[in-house]
Protein backbone atom coordinates (compact mmCIF):
# COMPACT_ATOMS: atom_id res chain seq x y z
CA UNK A 1 0.00 0.00 0.00
CA UNK A 2 1.31 3.52 -0.72
CA UNK A 3 1.71 4.50 2.68
CA UNK A 4 4.62 5.72 4.50
CA UNK A 5 5.42 4.15 7.73
CA UNK A 6 6.12 5.90 11.09
CA UNK A 7 9.67 4.71 11.39
CA UNK A 8 10.36 2.88 15.04
CA UNK A 9 13.16 0.90 17.05
CA UNK A 10 12.40 -1.80 15.91
CA UNK A 11 13.78 -0.84 12.16
CA UNK A 12 10.38 -1.44 10.57
CA UNK A 13 10.86 -0.51 7.41
CA UNK A 14 9.43 2.66 5.24
CA UNK A 15 6.79 1.83 2.40
CA UNK A 16 7.39 3.01 -1.13
CA UNK A 17 5.58 5.85 -1.33
CA UNK A 18 8.47 7.98 -2.05
CA UNK A 19 9.22 5.64 -5.52
CA UNK A 20 5.83 6.16 -6.22
CA UNK A 21 5.24 9.65 -6.21
CA UNK A 22 8.64 10.77 -7.86
CA UNK A 23 6.92 10.58 -10.96
CA UNK A 24 4.78 13.49 -10.38
CA UNK A 25 7.31 15.44 -8.24
CA UNK A 26 8.79 18.72 -10.32
CA UNK A 27 12.43 18.94 -10.39
CA UNK A 28 15.54 17.20 -12.15
CA UNK A 29 18.53 16.99 -11.58
CA UNK A 30 20.20 18.49 -8.37
CA UNK A 31 16.37 18.92 -7.13
CA UNK A 32 15.39 14.86 -7.85
CA UNK A 33 18.86 14.56 -5.90
CA UNK A 34 17.96 17.13 -3.04
CA UNK A 35 14.54 15.10 -2.62
CA UNK A 36 16.24 11.84 -2.47
CA UNK A 37 19.08 12.81 0.15
CA UNK A 38 15.49 14.78 2.51
CA UNK A 39 13.91 11.33 1.56
CA UNK A 40 16.61 9.36 3.10
CA UNK A 41 16.99 11.61 6.15
CA UNK A 42 13.44 11.67 7.16
CA UNK A 43 13.62 7.46 6.45
CA UNK A 44 16.93 7.27 9.23
CA UNK A 45 14.98 9.83 11.85
CA UNK A 46 10.81 8.89 10.96
CA UNK A 47 8.21 10.31 12.78
CA UNK A 48 9.56 12.48 15.63
CA UNK A 49 8.49 11.50 19.14
CA UNK A 50 8.72 12.58 22.53
CA UNK A 51 12.04 11.09 22.69
CA UNK A 52 13.26 14.40 20.92
CA UNK A 53 13.08 17.28 22.96
CA UNK A 54 11.95 19.56 20.45
CA UNK A 55 8.70 16.90 20.11
CA UNK A 56 8.78 16.22 23.77
CA UNK A 57 5.06 17.47 23.88
CA UNK A 58 3.71 16.37 20.07
CA UNK A 59 4.64 12.56 19.78
CA UNK A 60 3.48 12.10 16.10
CA UNK A 61 4.56 8.34 16.19
CA UNK A 62 1.54 8.50 18.98
CA UNK A 63 -0.58 11.09 17.01
CA UNK A 64 -0.28 10.53 13.21
CA UNK A 65 1.05 7.25 13.28
CA UNK A 66 1.55 7.51 9.58
CA UNK A 67 2.15 9.67 6.40
CA UNK A 68 -0.50 9.36 3.84
CA UNK A 69 -0.25 8.80 0.49
CA UNK A 70 -0.31 11.99 -1.81
CA UNK A 71 -3.58 13.26 -2.20
CA UNK A 72 -4.37 12.91 -6.09
CA UNK A 73 -4.34 16.00 -8.43
CA UNK A 74 -7.71 18.20 -8.18
CA UNK A 75 -10.64 16.73 -10.63
CA UNK A 76 -12.67 19.40 -12.24
CA UNK A 77 -15.43 18.27 -9.18
CA UNK A 78 -12.80 18.81 -6.35
CA UNK A 79 -12.05 22.79 -8.38
CA UNK A 80 -15.53 23.46 -7.92
CA UNK A 81 -15.89 22.63 -4.35
CA UNK A 82 -12.48 24.86 -3.43
CA UNK A 83 -13.58 27.47 -5.44
CA UNK A 84 -17.28 27.80 -3.48
CA UNK A 85 -14.50 27.84 -0.59
CA UNK A 86 -12.69 30.15 -1.42
CA UNK A 87 -15.85 32.71 -2.20
CA UNK A 88 -16.96 32.08 1.19
CA UNK A 89 -13.84 32.90 3.00
CA UNK A 90 -12.73 35.87 0.76
CA UNK A 91 -11.18 39.00 1.95
CA UNK A 92 -11.63 42.23 -0.03
CA UNK A 93 -8.99 44.00 -1.27
CA UNK A 94 -6.45 41.13 -1.25
CA UNK A 95 -4.95 39.63 -4.19
CA UNK A 96 -5.40 35.43 -3.68
CA UNK A 97 -2.92 32.14 -4.58
CA UNK A 98 -4.97 29.24 -4.24
CA UNK A 99 -3.56 25.55 -3.74
CA UNK A 100 -6.04 22.96 -4.07
CA UNK A 101 -4.98 19.80 -2.78
CA UNK A 102 -1.32 20.86 -3.03
CA UNK A 103 -1.87 22.17 -6.69
CA UNK A 104 -1.81 25.53 -7.50
CA UNK A 105 -4.62 26.55 -9.01
CA UNK A 106 -4.35 29.36 -11.59
CA UNK A 107 -8.32 29.76 -12.76
CA UNK A 108 -8.97 30.43 -8.94
CA UNK A 109 -6.16 32.65 -8.65
CA UNK A 110 -5.34 36.44 -9.24
CA UNK A 111 -3.24 36.94 -11.52
CA UNK A 112 -3.88 39.63 -13.72
CA UNK A 113 -2.71 43.30 -13.50
CA UNK A 114 0.12 42.25 -10.81
CA UNK A 115 2.11 45.62 -9.80
CA UNK A 116 5.38 46.55 -11.33
CA UNK A 117 7.94 44.71 -9.00
CA UNK A 118 5.93 42.01 -8.20
CA UNK A 119 6.64 38.46 -9.85
CA UNK A 120 4.21 35.50 -9.19
CA UNK A 121 4.97 32.02 -10.35
CA UNK A 122 3.84 28.24 -9.91
CA UNK A 123 6.53 26.15 -7.58
CA UNK A 124 6.69 23.71 -10.26
CA UNK A 125 7.10 25.63 -13.01
CA UNK A 126 10.14 27.55 -11.39
CA UNK A 127 11.38 23.87 -10.94
CA UNK A 128 10.93 22.16 -14.15
CA UNK A 129 13.04 25.38 -15.74
CA UNK A 130 15.70 24.52 -13.26
CA UNK A 131 15.60 28.07 -12.09
CA UNK A 132 18.06 30.00 -9.99
CA UNK A 133 15.59 30.23 -7.51
CA UNK A 134 14.88 26.17 -7.01
CA UNK A 135 17.63 26.13 -5.01
CA UNK A 136 16.97 28.67 -2.53
CA UNK A 137 13.06 27.17 -2.02
CA UNK A 138 14.60 23.87 -0.95
CA UNK A 139 16.88 25.13 1.66
CA UNK A 140 16.06 22.28 3.80
CA UNK A 141 17.00 21.72 7.44
CA UNK A 142 18.00 17.76 7.57
CA UNK A 143 17.54 17.09 11.57
CA UNK A 144 14.30 18.09 11.25
CA UNK A 145 12.31 14.56 10.34
CA UNK A 146 9.41 16.95 9.10
CA UNK A 147 10.98 19.35 7.26
CA UNK A 148 13.03 16.69 4.96
CA UNK A 149 9.49 14.98 4.38
CA UNK A 150 8.40 18.28 3.15
CA UNK A 151 11.28 19.00 0.64
CA UNK A 152 11.01 15.33 -0.46
CA UNK A 153 7.27 15.12 -1.46
CA UNK A 154 6.29 19.07 -2.00
CA UNK A 155 4.23 18.52 -5.26
CA UNK A 156 3.42 22.26 -5.78
CA UNK A 157 3.71 26.12 -4.33
CA UNK A 158 3.99 29.53 -4.79
CA UNK A 159 7.52 31.78 -5.54
CA UNK A 160 7.06 35.22 -4.65
CA UNK A 161 9.49 37.97 -5.32
CA UNK A 162 9.29 41.35 -4.83
CA UNK A 163 11.95 43.30 -6.29
CA UNK A 164 14.01 46.45 -4.74
CA UNK A 165 11.87 49.44 -3.52
CA UNK A 166 9.20 47.99 -4.52
CA UNK A 167 6.02 48.81 -1.94
CA UNK A 168 2.82 46.30 -2.82
CA UNK A 169 -0.19 48.21 -2.19
CA UNK A 170 -2.32 44.98 -1.96
CA UNK A 171 -1.40 42.58 0.33
CA UNK A 172 -0.74 38.74 -0.91
CA UNK A 173 -3.18 35.57 0.65
CA UNK A 174 -1.94 31.68 -0.17
CA UNK A 175 -5.31 29.99 0.07
CA UNK A 176 -4.25 26.40 1.17
CA UNK A 177 -7.90 24.53 0.56
CA UNK A 178 -8.22 20.73 1.14
CA UNK A 179 -10.47 19.50 -1.30
CA UNK A 180 -10.64 15.26 -1.49
CA UNK A 181 -12.81 13.56 0.27
CA UNK A 182 -10.63 11.08 0.47
CA UNK A 183 -7.47 10.65 3.64
CA UNK A 184 -4.68 12.08 1.79
CA UNK A 185 -1.26 13.88 2.16
CA UNK A 186 -0.83 17.30 0.80
CA UNK A 187 2.66 18.90 0.22
CA UNK A 188 3.21 22.53 -0.41
CA UNK A 189 6.62 24.78 -0.06
CA UNK A 190 6.59 28.22 -0.82
CA UNK A 191 8.95 30.96 -1.44
CA UNK A 192 9.05 34.58 -0.64
CA UNK A 193 11.95 36.92 -1.93
CA UNK A 194 11.74 40.72 -0.26
CA UNK A 195 14.08 42.89 -2.01
CA UNK A 196 16.10 45.78 0.10
CA UNK A 197 13.75 48.72 0.97
CA UNK A 198 10.46 46.66 -0.27
CA UNK A 199 7.43 46.44 2.30
CA UNK A 200 4.75 43.75 1.44
CA UNK A 201 2.02 41.86 3.54
CA UNK A 202 1.38 38.21 3.78
CA UNK A 203 -1.71 35.89 4.44
CA UNK A 204 -1.59 32.20 4.46
CA UNK A 205 -4.97 30.44 5.30
CA UNK A 206 -5.94 26.86 5.98
CA UNK A 207 -9.22 25.57 4.59
CA UNK A 208 -11.40 22.71 3.90
CA UNK A 209 -13.72 22.10 1.40
CA UNK A 210 -16.78 20.51 2.35
CA UNK A 211 -16.18 16.66 2.77
CA UNK A 212 -12.76 17.23 3.15
CA UNK A 213 -12.22 15.48 6.87
CA UNK A 214 -8.95 13.49 7.46
CA UNK A 215 -6.38 14.65 5.65
CA UNK A 216 -2.94 15.63 6.16
CA UNK A 217 -1.50 19.29 5.43
CA UNK A 218 2.63 19.30 5.21
CA UNK A 219 3.50 22.90 4.47
CA UNK A 220 7.11 24.66 4.37
CA UNK A 221 7.38 28.51 3.99
CA UNK A 222 10.82 30.09 3.03
CA UNK A 223 11.09 33.93 3.35
CA UNK A 224 14.14 36.13 2.93
CA UNK A 225 13.49 39.44 4.03
CA UNK A 226 16.19 42.14 2.40
CA UNK A 227 17.72 44.94 4.19
CA UNK A 228 15.41 47.82 5.29
CA UNK A 229 12.29 45.39 4.03
CA UNK A 230 9.26 45.04 5.91
CA UNK A 231 7.05 42.16 5.64
CA UNK A 232 3.48 41.50 8.02
CA UNK A 233 2.36 37.94 7.70
CA UNK A 234 -1.16 36.57 9.02
CA UNK A 235 -1.41 32.94 9.34
CA UNK A 236 -5.18 31.39 9.90
CA UNK A 237 -5.32 28.03 10.44
CA UNK A 238 -9.21 26.81 10.15
CA UNK A 239 -8.33 23.20 9.08
CA UNK A 240 -11.00 20.63 9.23
CA UNK A 241 -11.75 18.99 12.55
CA UNK A 242 -10.23 16.01 11.76
CA UNK A 243 -7.30 17.09 9.91
CA UNK A 244 -3.03 17.15 10.88
CA UNK A 245 -1.41 20.31 10.09
CA UNK A 246 2.09 20.30 10.64
CA UNK A 247 3.95 23.47 8.98
CA UNK A 248 7.36 25.32 8.98
CA UNK A 249 9.13 28.56 8.22
CA UNK A 250 12.56 30.02 7.96
CA UNK A 251 12.85 33.86 8.22
CA UNK A 252 16.36 35.39 6.84
CA UNK A 253 16.80 38.97 7.73
CA UNK A 254 19.05 41.81 6.39
CA UNK A 255 20.17 44.95 7.97
CA UNK A 256 17.04 46.85 9.37
CA UNK A 257 14.61 44.37 8.48
CA UNK A 258 11.60 44.21 10.00
CA UNK A 259 9.38 41.13 10.21
CA UNK A 260 5.70 41.11 11.86
CA UNK A 261 3.63 38.26 12.17
CA UNK A 262 0.39 36.98 13.67
CA UNK A 263 -1.27 33.43 14.03
CA UNK A 264 -4.04 31.81 15.16
CA UNK A 265 -5.08 28.37 15.36
CA UNK A 266 -8.72 27.42 15.49
CA UNK A 267 -8.72 24.18 13.30
CA UNK A 268 -7.20 20.74 12.85
CA UNK A 269 -7.09 18.05 15.25
CA UNK A 270 -3.23 18.35 15.45
CA UNK A 271 -1.26 21.10 14.43
CA UNK A 272 1.74 22.13 14.55
CA UNK A 273 3.57 25.43 13.62
CA UNK A 274 7.43 25.45 13.44
CA UNK A 275 8.67 29.15 13.07
CA UNK A 276 12.76 29.79 12.41
CA UNK A 277 13.93 33.59 12.54
CA UNK A 278 17.75 33.90 12.26
CA UNK A 279 18.74 37.58 12.31
CA UNK A 280 21.71 38.04 9.58
CA UNK A 281 21.67 42.38 9.49
CA UNK A 282 22.17 44.53 12.28
CA UNK A 283 19.08 46.82 13.36
CA UNK A 284 16.76 44.35 12.96
CA UNK A 285 13.14 44.15 14.67
CA UNK A 286 11.11 40.83 14.63
CA UNK A 287 7.49 40.73 16.76
CA UNK A 288 5.55 37.01 16.87
CA UNK A 289 2.57 36.83 18.25
CA UNK A 290 -0.02 33.79 18.16
CA UNK A 291 -3.02 32.59 19.29
CA UNK A 292 -4.48 28.88 19.70
CA UNK A 293 -8.00 28.42 20.03
CA UNK A 294 -8.78 25.31 21.14
CA UNK A 295 -11.17 22.69 22.66
CA UNK A 296 -12.62 18.58 22.51
CA UNK A 297 -9.38 16.57 21.72
CA UNK A 298 -7.41 19.70 19.64
CA UNK A 299 -3.54 19.50 19.91
CA UNK A 300 -2.53 22.51 18.92
CA UNK A 301 1.79 23.17 18.72
CA UNK A 302 3.45 26.24 18.27
CA UNK A 303 7.26 26.18 18.19
CA UNK A 304 9.48 29.38 17.65
CA UNK A 305 13.23 29.64 17.34
CA UNK A 306 14.96 33.37 17.15
CA UNK A 307 18.91 33.45 16.58
CA UNK A 308 20.55 36.55 17.44
CA UNK A 309 23.46 36.28 15.47
CA UNK A 310 24.03 39.83 15.28
CA UNK A 311 24.26 42.73 17.34
CA UNK A 312 21.59 45.32 18.09
CA UNK A 313 18.42 43.39 17.44
CA UNK A 314 15.19 43.95 18.83
CA UNK A 315 12.63 40.57 19.36
CA UNK A 316 9.10 40.12 21.01
CA UNK A 317 7.28 37.49 21.80
CA UNK A 318 3.36 37.46 22.82
CA UNK A 319 1.75 34.38 22.95
CA UNK A 320 -2.28 33.61 23.98
CA UNK A 321 -3.66 30.29 24.47
CA UNK A 322 -7.58 29.52 25.15
CA UNK A 323 -8.03 25.33 26.15
CA UNK A 324 -11.31 23.87 26.18
CA UNK A 325 -12.41 20.56 27.07
CA UNK A 326 -9.90 17.72 27.07
CA UNK A 327 -7.30 20.07 24.48
CA UNK A 328 -3.81 20.04 24.56
CA UNK A 329 -1.92 23.51 23.64
CA UNK A 330 1.94 23.82 23.14
CA UNK A 331 4.01 26.79 23.05
CA UNK A 332 7.88 26.37 22.83
CA UNK A 333 9.96 29.86 22.62
CA UNK A 334 13.72 29.63 22.09
CA UNK A 335 15.81 32.73 21.71
CA UNK A 336 19.30 32.12 21.12
CA UNK A 337 21.78 35.44 21.56
CA UNK A 338 24.73 34.73 19.96
CA UNK A 339 28.32 35.70 21.26
CA UNK A 340 28.66 38.94 18.92
CA UNK A 341 24.86 40.00 19.38
CA UNK A 342 25.63 42.60 21.87
CA UNK A 343 22.82 44.92 22.40
CA UNK A 344 20.33 42.26 21.65
CA UNK A 345 16.54 43.32 22.85
CA UNK A 346 14.59 40.17 23.41
CA UNK A 347 11.43 39.45 25.12
CA UNK A 348 9.18 36.75 25.53
CA UNK A 349 5.36 36.37 27.51
CA UNK A 350 3.10 33.12 26.87
CA UNK A 351 -0.11 32.89 28.90
CA UNK A 352 -2.53 29.88 28.99
CA UNK A 353 -6.03 30.38 30.02
CA UNK A 354 -7.56 26.83 31.04
CA UNK A 355 -11.62 26.56 30.66
CA UNK A 356 -12.56 23.31 31.74
CA UNK A 357 -10.33 20.66 34.69
CA UNK A 358 -9.48 17.99 31.48
CA UNK A 359 -7.60 21.04 29.54
CA UNK A 360 -3.83 21.47 29.33
CA UNK A 361 -1.17 24.08 28.35
CA UNK A 362 2.41 23.33 28.46
CA UNK A 363 4.42 26.51 27.75
CA UNK A 364 8.11 26.13 27.50
CA UNK A 365 9.96 29.42 27.04
CA UNK A 366 13.52 29.21 26.76
CA UNK A 367 16.49 32.00 26.78
CA UNK A 368 20.57 30.84 25.56
CA UNK A 369 22.30 33.98 25.90
CA UNK A 370 26.46 33.86 25.29
CA UNK A 371 26.52 37.24 25.57
CA UNK A 372 26.70 39.98 28.23
CA UNK A 373 25.26 43.31 27.16
CA UNK A 374 21.88 42.17 26.44
CA UNK A 375 18.57 43.46 27.58
CA UNK A 376 16.56 39.32 27.61
CA UNK A 377 13.54 38.05 29.97
CA UNK A 378 10.55 35.87 29.81
CA UNK A 379 7.51 34.95 31.78
CA UNK A 380 4.56 32.13 31.58
CA UNK A 381 1.64 32.21 33.29
CA UNK A 382 -1.45 29.62 32.85
CA UNK A 383 -4.86 29.82 34.95
CA UNK A 384 -8.42 30.22 35.21
CA UNK A 385 -10.75 32.47 33.75
CA UNK A 386 -11.40 35.34 37.13
CA UNK A 387 -14.79 34.01 38.94
CA UNK A 388 -15.08 37.56 40.45
CA UNK A 389 -15.01 39.18 37.41
CA UNK A 390 -17.27 36.64 35.36
CA UNK A 391 -19.75 37.12 38.65
CA UNK A 392 -19.60 40.88 38.07
CA UNK A 393 -20.55 40.65 34.64
CA UNK A 394 -23.13 37.91 35.46
CA UNK A 395 -24.75 40.12 38.36
CA UNK A 396 -25.67 42.63 35.44
CA UNK A 397 -27.63 40.22 33.63
CA UNK A 398 -24.77 38.67 30.63
CA UNK A 399 -25.31 35.25 29.83
CA UNK A 400 -22.49 33.12 31.25
CA UNK A 401 -21.43 31.90 28.13
CA UNK A 402 -21.41 35.62 27.24
CA UNK A 403 -19.79 36.85 29.86
CA UNK A 404 -17.38 34.38 29.10
CA UNK A 405 -16.46 35.07 25.75
CA UNK A 406 -16.17 38.77 26.49
CA UNK A 407 -13.27 37.64 28.52
CA UNK A 408 -11.55 35.55 26.20
CA UNK A 409 -11.83 38.17 23.69
CA UNK A 410 -9.98 40.24 25.90
CA UNK A 411 -7.35 38.09 27.05
CA UNK A 412 -6.58 37.13 23.26
CA UNK A 413 -6.83 40.78 22.50
CA UNK A 414 -3.09 42.00 23.04
CA UNK A 415 -1.71 39.36 20.25
CA UNK A 416 -4.67 40.20 17.94
CA UNK A 417 -3.78 44.25 18.04
CA UNK A 418 -0.06 44.03 16.62
CA UNK A 419 -1.92 42.75 13.15
CA UNK A 420 -1.10 46.07 11.55
CA UNK A 421 -3.28 46.02 8.91
CA UNK A 422 -6.77 46.87 9.95
CA UNK A 423 -8.67 44.97 7.57
CA UNK A 424 -6.79 41.57 8.54
CA UNK A 425 -7.55 42.41 11.90
CA UNK A 426 -10.91 42.36 11.60
CA UNK A 427 -10.36 39.15 9.74
CA UNK A 428 -8.79 37.22 13.18
CA UNK A 429 -10.89 39.21 15.18
CA UNK A 430 -14.15 37.21 13.33
CA UNK A 431 -12.17 33.93 13.16
CA UNK A 432 -12.19 34.12 16.94
CA UNK A 433 -16.06 34.80 17.60
CA UNK A 434 -16.41 32.07 14.97
CA UNK A 435 -14.56 29.59 17.81
CA UNK A 436 -16.42 31.14 20.46
CA UNK A 437 -19.80 30.95 18.70
CA UNK A 438 -19.31 27.33 17.98
CA UNK A 439 -18.46 26.71 21.28
CA UNK A 440 -21.65 28.60 23.11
Amino acid sequence: MNVVVAKTGTGRALGDAFAVARDRLPGKGAISDLRRQAFEAYERMGLPHRRIEDWKYTDLRALMREVLPLAPQPDATALDRAAGTAKAQAIEGVRRLVLVDGVFAPDLSDLAGLQKGLTIRPLRDVLEAGDALSGQAFTADSSNPMIALNAALATDGVVIEVANGTVLTQPLQIVHIASAAAPGAIVTRSLLRLGRDAVATLVESYLAADGATAYQAHDALVVAIGDNARLDHVRLVEDATGAFNISSATVSLGAHAHFNTFGMTTGAHVSRYQLTVAFAGEGSKVETNGVNLINGKQHADTTLLLDHAVPHCDSREIFRAVVDDRAHSVFQGRIIVRPHAQKTDAKMMTRALLLSDEAEADNKPELEIFADDVTCGHGATTGALDENLLFYMRARGLPEKEAQALLIQAFVGEAIETIASDTLREVAIAAARRWLEARA
